[in-house]
């Protein structure tokens, strides 16, 4: 059942995929288009509740849209943590969707083949090659209960490496190290749909992007009563 109209619980959601610069036109990135996230958006909204949808600039999905909606863009995980960290009246957040495919790794240094540092706003193609020094890029996912002390964190867990089985303890292991509310395990080490985990261990299998928004959505506002 969908919230009151007289009382529209707010949501966050991030999608997309964040983003480090190499120079100034080149990039790595983790493959996301930001489906998931808007459509989940679009879920949200349609069952009455008000969105802040953090979504990155490369996404090549289509944005949401709606008159309870506010479209933030972002490009690196620096300026999605910079948004999330300056957000107003945070205690009204009651759930966070922390579906953006975040950058693993960061550019921190571009080195010669030599082992040079270099720099340059746009590295010639001309040269014989460069050396990348990637660093782990800071996780936003732990600093949301901090950030959001009301609301309840979903986080994501996309697997490609080992079995289902495998795939589901990582997600586990997610949600101890970062108290989540829950955890959507997906990929191909997870196998096909999606699994969504508990705390306590309990899992929930959907096999489509819909069914699963549906189903976060009805989730969600369960917590906020009629």
């Amino acid at each position: 059942m969908a919230p009151s109209p007289s009382y529209a619980p707010l949501a966050i959601v991030t999608c997309g995929p964040g983003v480090s610069p190499i120079d100034s036109v080149r990039r790595i990135s983790n493959f996301s288009t930001g489906e998931l996230g808007v459509r989940l958006s679009e879920c949200l909204l349609e069952h009455g509740w008000d969105v802040v949808c953090f979504r990155s600039t490369a996404s090549t999905y289509p944005a949401p849209n709606g008159s309870r909606l506010r479209l933030e863009a972002f490009t690196t995980n620096e300026e999605l943590e910079e948004k999330l960290l300056s957000f107003e009246n945070p205690q009204e957040v009651r759930v966070i969707f922390h579906a953006a495919a975040l950058s693993d790794f960061i550019v921190s240094q571009v080195l010669s083949l030599e082992g040079e540092p270099i720099d340059s706003p746009k590295f010639s193609s001309r040269l014989p090659g460069l050396n990348l020094v990637l660093t782990p890029a800071r996780k936003i996912l732990p600093l949301l209960p901090q950030l959001f002390p009301v609301a309840r964190v979903i986080g994501w867990k996309f697997e490609l490496e080992g079995d289902q089985a495998s795939a589901l303890l990582r997600g586990a292991d997610q949600i101890r190290e970062n108290g989540s509310a829950l955890c959507v395990v997906n990929g191909t080490a997870y196998g096909n749909g999606y699994g969504i985990l508990t705390p306590q261990g309990a899992l929930t299998k959907m096999f489509t992007r819909s069914d699963l928004c549906t189903w976060l959505t009805c989730w969600a506002t369960s917590l906020v009563g009629p």
